[in-house]
């Protein structure tokens, strides 16, 4: 074969080669900031977990098209602002926050860096967003429509445990804005009068405040528990489970984790579906969707969770017709 033939084959060969392989695009990157644990039982690294299946279900694989830096808190809230900040000096094509806890400073710390938020409780209220169907800034994702369930919790609650007529509440005050705590408080005084139950708003700011709430409790003769939508009280099912048996306490909880780590029940949106389903947002805001334009999307599924063991232990018989409505039943 003469040489200039030889020439125009390798010439001819390198324009027919599929473009992916002359040319290898960069890997996609996320900083992910959770107000949890890193580390199992932590039921925030759960979602987190959630959410990173749902990427690669996508087809996203860390360490060959997806770079993720990850940022705990480890249940210090007061850290998020300082890791919201580091996150936001890396560049990374999109934030992904756990929570409106971690998604608000992570808004103070930039308003052009897309947000992508896993469990909002109220994004209106708390100012993340300026309406669901149209966001308008740099944040979108999920919400797990927190104050809308609150009546419905105590109204179970209610129905399981005879003769109930004081409940304790245990509330985190500072776990969202202002604006959205108030509804939160609101909800449950409004369906505790129509009830005809008697309130206790227990609060507890931090964890190492949640014992002496449990002694509040005791002390007020309450006779079940509604634990409230927040996250560091989610980053602490475990213990509050464990506190509650500790005190004979019936409680709910507003996510099934606390079914799962011993609670009486639980009542509200399936956190690892919420967090697979926001996947999906960050998928496309990495092939070029805004935020702007992205409807923050509610959950589409509600899930009743009873651990029977429990009310077993509490001395609690379940009526059959509630154990067949529930979603599950842990035995």
């Amino acid at each position: 074969m003469r040489r200039r033939d030889f020439t125009a084959g390798l010439l001819l060969a390198a324009a027919m080669r599929p473009a992916h392989s002359q040319r290898q695009e960069p890997p996609r990157r996320i900083g992910i900031l959770s107000p949890g644990r890193s580390e199992l039982p932590d039921p925030t690294f759960n979602m987190l977990n959630a959410f990173l299946k749902g990427l690669s279900e996508l087809g996203y694989t860390e360490g060959k098209n997806l770079v993720v830096e990850r940022q705990f808190a480890n249940g210090n809230s007061d850290r998020l602002r300082e890791l919201a900040a580091e996150l936001v000096g890396g560049k990374p094509d999109i934030i992904v926050a756990i929570s409106t806890t971690a998604a608000r400073p992570a808004r103070q710390a930039t308003s052009t860096i897309p947000i992508v938020v896993i469990g909002m409780a109220d994004p209106v209220a708390d100012e993340l967003v300026a309406s669901l169907a149209r966001p308008g800034g740099n944040v979108t994702g999920t919400t797990f429509l927190g104050p809308e369930l609150v009546a419905k919790r105590l109204q179970l609650l209610q129905e399981v445990v005879p003769g109930l007529s004081r409940v304790a509440a245990l509330l985190h005050p500072n776990a969202y804005s202002e604006r959205t705590m108030a509804g939160i408080r609101s909800e449950i005084e409004v369906a505790a009068r129509t009830l005809g139950l008697q309130l206790q708003l227990v609060p507890a700011a931090s964890p190492d405040q949640i014992a002496g709430a449990f002694e509040a409790m005791t002390s007020a003769r309450a006779q079940a528990l509604i634990v409230m939508p927040s996250p560091m009280l989610f980053g602490e099912y475990r213990r509050i489970a464990g506190a509650a048996a500790s005190s004979r306490l019936p409680a709910m909880g507003a996510a099934r984790e606390f079914a799962d780590f011993g609670g009486l029940m639980a009542y509200g949106a399936n956190q690892s579906d919420l967090a697979r389903q926001t996947a999906a947002h960050a998928d496309r805001i990495l092939k070029g969707a805004k935020p702007a334009e992205l409807p923050v999307e509610q959950p589409v599924k509600f899930e009743l969770v009873i651990n029977l063991r429990t009310a077993r232990e509490l001395g609690l018989t379940v009526a059959r017709a509630f154990l067949l409505v529930a979603d599950d039943v842990i035995e």
